[in-house]
């Protein structure tokens, strides 16, 4: 069974940082694209940032400068690196891959940026 598992939330202040883990189980080939999503309470799920198995990525425009995908391949893990955190940021993370026949989801790590 697969599973994405992220790690690394927490309580941070606005201009703080925070390194967000997202750890594969179950399947012994990477995943083609993985990704960060967020979702504020009451809010669609939005896109942070992808990797694919390349190492190319892409970051929104809201992160860009201040948060970074990157990947190891021989962990099956991906990180997002969250700088300059800002106030509105408080959201929960999710980790995303691209299955060959499905996407699969992580449970979802809380990040919560106070003053």
């Amino acid at each position: 069974q697969v599973q994405l598992v992220e790690s690394g939330g927490g309580f941070v202040q606005p201009g703080g940082s925070l390194r967000l883990s997202c750890s594969a189980s179950g399947t012994r080939f990477n995943f083609a694209v993985m990704g960060w999503y967020r979702q504020a309470p009451g809010k669609q799920r939005e896109l942070v940032a992808t990797i694919i198995t390349g190492g190319s990525t892409k970051h929104v425009e809201s992160v860009k400068d201040r948060f970074t995908i990157s990947g190891d391949n021989a962990k099956n893990t991906v990180y997002l690196q969250m700088d300059s955190l800002k106030n509105g940021e408080t959201d929960d993370y999710y980790c995303w891959g691209e299955g060959d026949v499905r996407d699969y989801w992580g449970q979802g790590t809380q990040v919560t940026v106070y003053s």
